[in-house]
């Protein structure tokens, strides 16, 4: 998605309203989507200049996502007309947050969700384990291994038996 001045969507806007057709603005401009131009008229139309002005904040409160859900519901509007109301930098915010909202309830939309989950490490730590289990395991791992070496020499034991009868045949 392409960034557009907030003079370019002034003029944009300016030139509808004065020659019309939806359609007709996008192609003078060369705006990929005649919804382009239909979202920054009702912004312009809802809010004025300021609501074709980019929305850069970053974090809203829990109180005001919990608003927005709520002020959806209670007047039957789209995500897209919310978002244009309450001049949200998307409408995918106001999507999001009314997922929120009917998966966890309202007091889900308290919840800072930004940045790397608090409990995510970049290495894996290993656990602790009691003395006893380490003991245990450390004996297992001698008897194992003394396992191991007397089953080698089994082995090259009996290579050694059947070498010689073979040789001899």
């Amino acid at each position: 998605m392409s960034k557009f001045s907030n003079e370019f969507k002034l003029e944009v806007v300016n030139y509808y309203l004065k020659n019309g057709g939806l359609k007709r603005t996008a192609n003078h401009f060369n705006i990929g989507s005649d919804l382009t131009v239909t979202r920054w008229v009702k912004k312009y139309n809802e809010h004025g200049e300021k609501g074709l002005l980019k929305n850069f904040k970053s974090s809203y409160s829990g109180e005001f996502k919990q608003n927005v859900v709520e002020y959806m519901h209670t007047n039957h509007l789209s995500a897209n007309e919310t978002a244009i109301h309450f001049n949200l930098g998307s409408v995918d915010q106001a999507t999001k947050w009314e997922r929120i909202y009917y998966e966890e309830g309202p007091q889900g939309l308290y919840k800072e969700r930004r940045g790397r989950n608090k409990n995510m490490s970049s290495k894996t730590r290993k656990k602790k384990l009691s003395k006893e289990v380490e003991e245990d395991l450390i004996a297992e791992n001698q008897r194992l291994r003394m396992e191991n070496a007397y089953l080698k020499k089994l082995q090259a034991l009996v290579q050694e038996r059947t070498k010689p009868k073979q040789s001899k045949k």
